[in-house]
C-alpha cells in the first residue's frame, strides 16, 4: 500500500488563517465595488443634467493618486508592482460597474499596444483591435469607442512619426500616457535557428534587432508586415519563417521562444498615448502638457519660443519637429511640457509663447507615466 503523507497541523492552521483572510478580502472588495455602483450613479445623473459634466468614469488623475498612496503605505513582502498589478484590476472591476468602457487600439490582438492598453485599463474594458492608427483616431472620433490607444514614441528609434502627423488636426486629446519596456523575442516553430530563411515583424521591431538579426540569422531575409503579431500568425504556418515579436503574440498563436530578449539596446520602451475627447482635466500632481505650434520664418524664433518656459519656470520634457504638411521647408513643433495646464507657470509661459507662434494647440494635459 502506497504511504500517505501525514498532516502539517501548523500548515493546515495557517490554511484556515488564509481562508479567513480572503472572505474579508471578498467582503471588502464587494463594499468597495458597491460604493463605486454609487459614484458612477451619480456621475451618470451629472452627466444627464450637464453636457459639460467636468469627468468621464475614467479619471487618470484619481487612478494615479491611488497608486501614489498605496506605493506609499505598502510595506511587503508584496512587491510595489504586484500591488499595483492587483489594484489595476480591482479598479479596473469596479469602473465596469460604473460604465462599460470600450478602448480601441493598434492591433491585432497580442501587440505591444494591445499590452499597453490592458496595464493602463485592466482587463475590464471591451477591446477593439484596429489596423492602423489612423483607424484608432477614427474609431474615438466617431465615438464607436470610448479611448484609443496609439504609440507614439520608441527609446531606440524615436518618434511614430503618423501619431504625430493625425494629432494635429484631429479634435481628440491626449488624456493619458502609459510606458512599456519592450522585449523582443524571436519566435517560431524551426527546429533550430539554421532552418529559418525569413524573419517577418513590424518595421521597428526589425529596426529594434537589426544586429542581433544579422550576427545570429544572416541567411534570413528580414520582411516587413502590419504588426508584430501580424507577423506571429504568418510565422505559425510556416516552420521556416520566425517574428520577432512579444510573448503574447507567441503564446496567441502557438509559437515558441526561440531567443528571448533580442533588441539591440537594453532599456528597449515604447510610450503610447490614450486618446480621449477630454484630456485629464484635474491634476495629478505629476503631469504633463503636450501642445503642437507653428512658428513664423525668421532667425532665432526657436530660441525665443523657448524663452518664456525658462522665464516661467516651466521645464521641457521633450521637443520634435515634423514638415508641414502642404508647404515645404516649414516644420510644425511638438512640446511636452512639465506641467497641467491648469498651473499658474504653465498659463504664464503658454501666453506669452502664442504671439510668437502661427498656431497653437494643446493636445492636452494628463498624469506622467
Amino acid at each position: 500500500m502506497p504511504r500517505t503523507s501525514a498532516r502539517d497541523p501548523l500548515v493546515d492552521r495557517e490554511r484556515a488563517k488564509i481562508d479567513r483572510i480572503d472572505e474579508r478580502i471578498l467582503g471588502l472588495l464587494n463594499e468597495r465595488a458597491r460604493l463605486a455602483q454609487r459614484i458612477g450613479a451619480r456621475k451618470a445623473r451629472r452627466r444627464k443634467a450637464r453636457a459639460d459634466a467636468p469627468e468621464g468614469f475614467w479619471v487618470p488623475s484619481r487612478e494615479k493618486r491611488i497608486r501614489r498612496r498605496l506605493r506609499t503605505l505598502n510595506r511587503g513582502p508584496l512587491s510595489d508592482d504586484h500591488v499595483a498589478a492587483i489594484f489595476r484590476e480591482i479598479i479596473s472591476a469596479s469602473r465596469a460597474l460604473e460604465a462599460r468602457l470600450t478602448v480601441a487600439y493598434l492591433g491585432p490582438e497580442g501587440t505591444f499596444t494591445n499590452q499597453a492598453a490592458r496595464e493602463i485599463f485592466g482587463s475590464g474594458v471591451a477591446l477593439t483591435p484596429a489596423e492602423s492608427i489612423a483607424e484608432v483616431f477614427t474609431e474615438v472620433e466617431r465615438r464607436r469607442a470610448d479611448f484609443g490607444v496609439v504609440p507614439v514614441e520608441n527609446s531606440t528609434e524615436g518618434a511614430v512619426t503618423s501619431t504625430l502627423d493625425l494629432l494635429i488636426e484631429s479634435p481628440l486629446r491626449i488624456a493619458g500616457e502609459v510606458r512599456l519596456d519592450v522585449e523582443q523575442c524571436l519566435v517560431g516553430t524551426a527546429p533550430e535557428w539554421s532552418a529559418i530563411r525569413r524573419v517577418l515583424s513590424h518595421p521597428q521591431g526589425l529596426a529594434q534587432c537589426r544586429r542581433w538579426l544579422a550576427a545570429n540569422l544572416p541567411q534570413a531575409s528580414l520582411e516587413p508586415v502590419a504588426s508584430t503579431s501580424r507577423a506571429a500568425e504568418l510565422a505559425a504556418g510556416d516552420p521556416a519563417t520566425a517574428a520577432v515579436a512579444s510573448r503574447l503574440a507567441a503564446e496567441r498563436a502557438g509559437l515558441r521562444i526561440l531567443a528571448a530578449d533580442i533588441q539591440d539596446q537594453r532599456g528597449n520602451a515604447t510610450r503610447f498615448f490614450v486618446l480621449g475627447h477630454r484630456d485629464a482635466e484635474t491634476p495629478s500632481g505629476d503631469d504633463k502638457t503636450s501642445i503642437v505650434c507653428t512658428v513664423k520664418d525668421e532667425i532665432g524664433v526657436l530660441a525665443k519660443l523657448l524663452q518664456p518656459l525658462a522665464a516661467s519656470g516651466v521645464s521641457l520634457h521633450k521637443i520634435e519637429s515634423r514638415p508641414l504638411r502642404g508647404r515645404p521647408w516649414e516644420y510644425v513643433f511638438f512640446l511636452d511640457l512639465r506641467g497641467h495646464r491648469s498651473d499658474a507657470r504653465v498659463k504664464r509661459a503658454l501666453a506669452r509663447m502664442q504671439p510668437l507662434t502661427t498656431s497653437l494647440k494643446i493636445l492636452g494635459s494628463y498624469p506622467a507615466a
